[in-house]
């Protein structure tokens, strides 16, 4: 699948990655630099990632984001000062052209994976779609939202895993899901940040636990996945969403450094 000048799934590792929601211009500047300057030293293709809103908050007094209009226009100046392709969370059908002129990739979020009017709009934008898999469905189930893009004419597909509720308040990952969505024939995203999620703990929010981000992107690299997505912050204890499992912005070269180790040793 081709992006800019770069290839997603071929024998390169792909990385999505940048602040949960898009809080200023300084925090996406000093991100976006960082995680570009961090992946052309290691020889990742890097996609910048921001929401413009983050309508699926815990709380309606959260944080959502800048909106639209004024988030776009902080996405187009990202893309154009650091001359990177973008990634972001439609909500909307309508939302879905209109976020097409900046964005290089739409995101399906998670908890609307099957909402076929929204997978229809994206799809007809002829953008890369990267469908997020529900936390309440199986990999297997995927493969009727696959259908949903390719019968509206997109075959530009990515499809995404980030674990599955495990009770109340908790996620675990089953790896078989990486092998059984590449089986559709569409690169495999797998999100370690969000996979560390606890929803809803906090009671009006929603925590989650970082310190196992590493672990499960290393683990999902040796399953077969050809991209990786983290939500990454110069100070994630500070965020404004989801900061309990977004990686800091200090440790993230670290951790990619050892994914595409084992991302190259899988792939000999």
């Amino acid at each position: 699948m081709k992006l800019n000048n770069f290839e997603i799934g071929k024998d390169k590792l792909t990385i999505l990655a940048g602040p949960c929601a898009a809080e200023s211009m300084d925090i996406l500047r000093k991100t976006a630099e960082g995680l570009k300057i961090a992946c052309q030293e290691l020889g990742i293709n890097y996609v910048f990632k921001s929401s413009f809103d983050k309508a699926n908050r815990s709380s309606i007094n959260s944080y959502r984001g800048p909106g639209l209009e004024k988030g776009l226009e902080m996405l187009a100046k990202i893309k154009k000062e650091f001359e990177l392709p973008i990634v972001t969370d439609i909500h909307l059908p309508e939302q879905a052209a209109v976020v097409a002129e900046v964005a290089d990739i739409l995101q399906i979020p998670a908890f609307l994976c099957r909402q076929t009017d929204l997978l229809v709009a994206a799809a007809k934008t002829g953008k890369i779609v990267n469908i997020k898999k529900g936390q309440f469905l199986a990999p297997q189930q995927m493969k009727s939202l696959v259908k949903k893009v390719e019968d509206s004419g997109n075959k530009q597909i990515l499809l995404t895993d980030r674990g599955v509720s495990f009770g109340y308040n908790n996620l675990v990952v089953d790896f078989r899901a990486i092998p059984i969505m590449k089986e559709f024939g569409y690169p495999v995203v797998f999100d370690a940040t969000h996979s560390v999620q606890m929803p809803g703990s906090n009671g009006d929010s929603t925590g989650g636990d970082r310190r196992f981000v590493p672990t499960l992107a290393n683990a999902a690299m040796a399953a077969g996945a050809d991209v990786l997505f983290f939500e990454v912050h110069p100070e994630p204890d500070c965020a404004l969403c989801d900061g309990p499992n977004m990686l800091a912005l200090s440790d993230a070269k670290k951790v990619f450094k050892k994914c595409r180790e084992i991302f190259e040793i899988v792939r000999c």
